[in-house]
């Protein structure tokens, strides 16, 4: 069987893997599939070589204590790719690892498909000289990446944003309200702190701060806590002395029904910046965002950020349609004022969902679904180059 090495890293990342790894079995069902994934992945039938939790790990102080545990598994994925030799490599995102492994394989003679694009014209342009080192093509989720890497020599395809194709914006308000008793005057509040414990640890805290505050103006709010496997303990030992009291949820689809109801009730969303502000954007839900990181990291990253926003809908939007509250300034104060702002003041919710509808058209692929894209583009890379060599 034809064998794609595909390696993923943290939890959007996952999701991504297992659509593609669908829409490919779709297309090619003599496919064989191995690498690094998670739960999501795992549903595809899909064996991760280690857990991905291990490599869920944001910022640079964060990353440190843990460098002699990633080059261990960094040499683990080596030896595997060139133990099974694949007809492809597709890394995924998290290019602090997944470039790593796409350098290593490459140098092997392994072709390697880098799905994501580095958000390096963001904060280190310089960097995409060593990209075009590391892979021999780019998958672009974002519409204006594709010239600034094609520049650098590196084909680029833009296959939109799986995103569109979740099912965020399909929940059930009615069925969510009746499964956890909520009343029809009680509005949904959604929080959601991120996938990573350094996430949870900084911003989950603040987080509940800022809802006890925002419960004091506004009443009958009932906050709403997706869980996230690797960090679902972190999330129930700090949520558990909250007022009010959260519900916390498991799966998807619960998910989903939490965003209609959250929607439907004239509700909001607490949300840390990435892929998840895109989630709750298709939903139709006003946000604000909030996001820390170890003020070290902050400090350098402050001077090499090139960019005005940081959340995915701002930056397409070259505007600020979500409020970005980050290091100093995502407090439990600031946090709270702005939720209670778009829970009160209708004209600035519907503003907010004006810009989502302008910002998500900007996603879709030129046709068809995100992920039948990406799968024809790994096919096109299989089927023109039949070697499991990366040809000269």
């Amino acid at each position: 069987m034809t064998l794609v090495y595909l390696v993923a890293g943290e939890a959007s990342g996952d999701m991504l893997g297992a659509r593609l790894i669908a829409a490919l079995r779709r297309a090619r069902p003599d496919l064989a599939f191995a690498g690094v994934g998670g739960e999501r992945m795992a549903e595809q039938g899909f064996q991760s070589l280690f857990p991905m939790r291990e490599l869920a790990l944001m910022g640079f102080l964060e990353v440190l204590p843990n460098i002699r545990r990633l080059a261990r598994r960094l040499d683990e994925t080596a030896a595997d790719i060139a133990a099974r030799r694949p007809a492809l490599v597709v890394t995924i995102d998290s290019p602090g690892f997944t470039l790593r492994v796409a350098a290593r394989a490459r140098a092997q003679g392994f072709r390697v498909l880098h799905y994501v694009a580095p958000q390096v014209w963001a904060w280190r342009p310089g960097r995409v000289k060593k990209i075009a080192r590391q892979v021999d093509r780019i998958l672009a989720l974002l519409p204006f990446e594709a010239p600034f890497f094609e520049k650098a020599g590196i084909p680029v395809r833009f296959v939109g944003h799986s995103i569109l194709e979740s099912g965020a914006d399909q929940g059930d308000a009615a069925r969510f309200r009746a499964a956890h008793g909520i009343g029809p005057e009680e509005r949904v509040v959604l929080v959601m702190p991120g996938s990573r414990r350094s996430e949870v640890g900084r911003l989950l805290p603040v987080f509940g701060a800022a809802l006890r505050l925002a419960a004091e103006r506004v009443p009958g709010l009932r906050p709403v806590v997706p869980l996230a496997g690797p960090v679902e303990e972190a999330v129930r030992a700090v949520a558990a002395h909250w007022h009010p009291a959260p519900i916390l949820l498991h799966g998807v689809g619960e998910k989903y029904d939490a965003f209609a109801a959250a929607r439907e009730s004239g509700g909001a969303g607490l949300i840390k910046s990435g892929t998840s502000s895109l989630e709750v954007a298709l939903a139709g839900v006003p946000m604000v965002v909030g996001y820390r990181v170890n003020p070290l990291s902050a400090a350098i990253a402050r001077r090499l950020i090139q960019v005005r926003h940081v959340s995915i809908v701002n930056l397409l939007a070259d505007a600020a349609i979500i409020p970005e509250y980050l290091q100093e300034r995502c407090t439990p104060k600031l946090l709270a004022a702005e939720l209670v702002r778009l829970l009160t003041d209708r004209e600035a919710a519907a503003a907010q969902r004006a810009g989502f509808a302008r910002v998500l058209t900007m996603l879709r692929p030129p046709e068809g679904l995100s992920s039948e894209a990406a799968a024809a583009a790994v096919l096109e890379m299989i089927e023109g180059h039949p070697s499991a060599a990366r040809q000269s």
